[in-house]
């Protein structure tokens, strides 16, 4: 299989990995911090069909899903019958639902925290690459001091500064600006390397030759060869920065309930009566390795065509 193709049929995997979380309010059958008190760890439903139609089994009885129900979602059924399909927690909260919704959550924190290091490392490498001298010292020597800060040090010193109950937008942007703000350094590296080759081409010595200034040769002939490293460092930086999200929120230093992510989520797995009776609860930790198995995959196709 040619290597289109393999980048295709990936993209196409993500794309059906990621598009029930992206669509969370219209596929999940309750909203997130909806409780069922009456149902604190139920197990995930019976699913059979008869004649083609799915039922749930709920208390002993079975239930119809009903396909648009018209109340906004994709599916549940009719009161008052419930629908788990993974269960639910100690607070009697669909973990299905809570699932697509922290997942979107986690994805969404890759995505910005990915944007805001390739952005700053564009800036740099592109500045560092293009003019040398001395900006290029500060920035690379900057960028060495960057990598040696410990980063969880610097979220909980972050996190001490700012209130002790936030919103929900802080605790979601607060943590992915500081997970991008410290990731800039190796997409600014391998761009620099880039810029530094890029502009003793021909065509760019030619152009220059003609009296063009730096901002059009940059913005003209460079960036247009950084195009291949952001892309592929794209692919590289979102599922380790959902990694990093996942861990601070489990660590209590992320998302707080009840907004979900799948960090928080696992949290209440950590405990060993849990985990052995509610296996359920590691739901999370499973969703997690399609979405970022698919990315890592097309990373790994990326880095192939370059090294070809």
């Amino acid at each position: 299989m040619n290597r289109r193709w393999r980048i295709g049929l990936t993209s196409i995997f993500i794309a059906l990995v990621v598009a029930p979380l992206l669509l969370a309010g219209f596929v999940a059958p309750y909203p997130y911090a909806e409780q069922h008190r009456e149902y604190p760890y139920a197990p995930p439903a019976a699913v059979r069909f008869v004649k083609a139609r799915p039922f749930v089994e709920v208390g002993g009885r079975w239930c119809e899903v009903r396909l648009l129900p018209g109340n906004g979602r994709l599916f549940g059924v009719a009161a008052p019958c419930v629908i788990f399909l993974s269960g639910t927690d100690g607070n009697g909260r669909d973990v299905f639902s809570r699932l697509l919704y922290g997942g979107r959550i986690s994805l969404m924190t890759g995505l910005l925290s990915a944007f805001l290091s390739l952005a700053l490392g564009l800036a740099a490498g592109v500045v560092a690459g293009y003019f040398g001298g001395w900006p290029d010292w500060l920035l690379m020597r900057g960028g060495e001091l960057v990598m040696a800060l410990p980063w969880l040090y610097l979220l909980l010193a972050t996190r001490a500064l700012l209130p002790l109950h936030i919103s929900a937008v802080e605790a979601f942007v607060w943590p992915a600006a500081i997970i991008g703000a410290v990731g800039w350094v190796r997409p600014a590296r391998l761009i620099r390397g880039v810029v530094l080759s890029g502009k003793e081409r021909g065509f760019v010595l030619a152009a220059r030759g003609f009296g063009a200034g730096h901002a059009y040769l940059i913005r003209r002939h460079l960036l247009p060869l950084t195009g291949s490293v952001v892309v592929t460092q794209a692919t590289v930086l979102i599922p380790l920065y959902m990694l990093a999200e996942m861990s601070l929120s489990f660590l209590g230093l992320g998302v707080e309930e009840p907004m979900p992510s799948w960090g928080n989520m696992l949290t209440e797995a950590s405990h060993y009566h849990a985990l052995i009776l509610h296996r359920w609860l590691l739901a999370p930790g499973v969703a997690a390795i399609p979405v970022l198995l698919g990315f890592l995959l097309l990373a790994d196709i990326l880095l192939d065509g370059r090294h070809d």
